[in-house]
């Protein structure tokens, strides 16, 4: 009786154990979702406001299809995002995404009838943006709106304006250059000429994300 007693002792023991070595470090020292400096770092903090610039040497592109290459691309884009919520990792940071700008200088088109790019303009905002801790990334508009570009294009007889729109946006981040990846990301045309094609596919890689000039890692 006495050895049935202390094998079952010491098998509820090892199970209470289980879950505690489960823990991951970065729950039990308390780091956050969202760190400066390296993984592990320094928390960044609520209210602080992160800025990325596209990655060097990438384009950011608006392709009528996740395949092909019709459509307008730009050189130059930056986003930025205030931190709403920081949490202890394992988690999901919040932020407030309030500006996305592309200068309509660095963008061409391609598309037949198209002369070139006026602007292009990423309304409604601002979005909400969720970053996990295994780095997926997800944007989402305010309840009752949607994610929304406007692309302004000038063509052989004027200006057109195609409108498109997203229920979501979802993207990916990388510690290892501090980037947030986005990859044929489809849009659907809601109102324009038969110049603005149907579909638009977004892609287009920022990075480094940074906090005041130092670089942000996902924990």
């Amino acid at each position: 009786m006495r050895t049935r007693t202390l094998v079952t002792l010491a098998g509820a023991v090892a199970a209470l154990a289980l879950p505690l070595a489960a823990v991951p470090a970065s729950a039990a020292d308390g780091t956050p979702v969202l760190t400066t400096g390296s993984a592990g770092g320094t928390p960044v903090a609520v209210g602080d406001v992160l800025t990325a610039p596209l990655a060097s040497g990438t384009t950011a592109t608006l392709y009528s299809s996740a395949t092909g290459t019709s459509g307008v691309k730009c050189t130059s884009s930056q986003f930025t995002a205030t931190v709403k919520d920081n949490p202890a990792a394992p988690g999901t940071a919040i932020e407030s995404a309030g500006a996305q700008t592309f200068d309509a200088s660095s963008c061409t088109s391609n598309v037949l009838g198209v002369t070139g790019v006026s602007s292009i303009t990423v309304d409604n905002m601002p979005y909400t943006t969720s970053v996990n801790s295994d780095g997926t990334l997800t944007v989402t508009p305010a309840s009752g709106s949607t994610i929304q570009t406007t692309v302004k294009l000038k063509t052989l007889l004027g200006s057109i304006n195609c409108v498109y729109q997203a229920a979501s946006l979802t993207g990916k981040a990388d510690n290892s250059d501090n980037s947030i990846n986005f990859t044929n990301q489809q849009f659907t045309k809601t109102s324009g000429s038969s110049l603005c094609f149907a579909s638009g596919y977004f892609t287009a890689k920022y990075a480094p994300v940074t906090d005041s000039g130092a670089p942000v890692f996902v924990n």
